[in-house]
């Protein structure tokens, strides 16, 4: 059994629809797939529908949060969020403030870039988004390269979107504990994403990771394209320590990242026993008849 659990679609930052998503993972013979969008569920419903016979889609979002355990101001922190009631009401108000933030944040960031003769429109960046979705830096990154400045999203982020030009804006992310404790009153299961992933800037710690165990964490994502072998047998002892679910996946973005659905998979056995452990949604498979 082939398990990606960390995939996005258009509802957030991914280049195919909740359905075109469902059928890559076919495509590329996984039987289960997350749908993991930023800060949304908006994507579930089209990826229920979509769903091609016998594949299972887990239902689940990737949720920003700030941890302010270590280095001693707030480390972002990716929460990937699963089987949880979509119409719980404090998830409905956090992913609603959220996306409002979001959608704030880049319509500033997108003035910056034109006060300085960038060709960036913030009104059409967000007409090419579905109503009310999450708006994020990699919209900005599409823009770029839209105007043939630059040639990927990756050397959009490198040259413009990082903070040495001036135009980064903060986000504010909702607090790692605050979100841990949301999901579980919501009946899903929440996994740490991409933890040790240094190559993305600070990460969290050890004992951080203890702490969240702790506070509810259901699982760590081991095997993920940003971790190396060192920082996957360190996540992977671990979780063993602390009872810890163990996760893998792609993080698939479409065509705006160079992995590929499936490139990394969950062991059947983590599957079930993160499963076992959610009573808020449910998954759905499609229909073989």
């Amino acid at each position: 059994m082939r398990i990606d659990l960390h995939a996005h679609s258009t509802a957030s930052d991914g280049t195919d629809s909740p359905g075109g998503l469902m059928r890559a993972a076919a495509s590329a013979g996984l039987d289960v797939v997350a749908i993991t969008d930023h800060d949304t569920t908006a994507g579930w419903q089209e990826a229920f529908d979509a769903l091609p016979p016998g594949l299972t889609v887990v239902p689940g979002a990737e949720l920003s949060c700030v941890s302010a355990h270590d280095h001693g101001y707030g480390i972002s922190v990716h929460l990937l969020a699963y089987l949880f009631d979509p119409e719980s009401p404090r998830v409905v108000a956090e992913q609603q403030r959220l996306r409002l933030e979001r959608r704030t944040r880049v319509r500033a960031m997108a003035a910056r870039m034109a006060a300085d003769g960038l060709p960036v429109d913030a009104d059409e960046i967000m007409g090419l988004l579905p109503e009310d979705s999450p708006a994020g830096r990699p919209h900005l990154a599409q823009a770029l390269v839209r105007a043939g400045l630059v040639s990927t999203v990756d050397e959009a982020f490198a040259e413009y979107l990082g903070g040495k030009r001036g135009y980064y804006l903060p986000r504010e992310d909702t607090p790692v504990e605050d979100a841990i404790e949301m999901i579980a009153e919501a009946g899903g299961v929440t996994v740490l994403a991409h933890a040790f992933a240094h190559t993305r800037g600070y990460t969290v710690s050890a004992e951080t990771i203890a702490k969240l165990a702790q506070h509810g964490l259901t699982g760590v994502e081991v095997d993920h394209p940003n971790h190396d072998d060192e920082a996957r047998e360190q996540l992977s002892a671990l979780a063993r320590d602390l009872d810890l679910v163990r996760t893998g996946s792609s993080d698939y973005h479409g065509t705006n990242k160079t992995i590929g659905i499936g490139a990394e998979t969950t062991d059947p056995g983590q599957f079930e026993a993160l499963v076992s452990r959610a009573s808020g949604a449910r998954v759905r498979t499609g229909d073989r008849s």
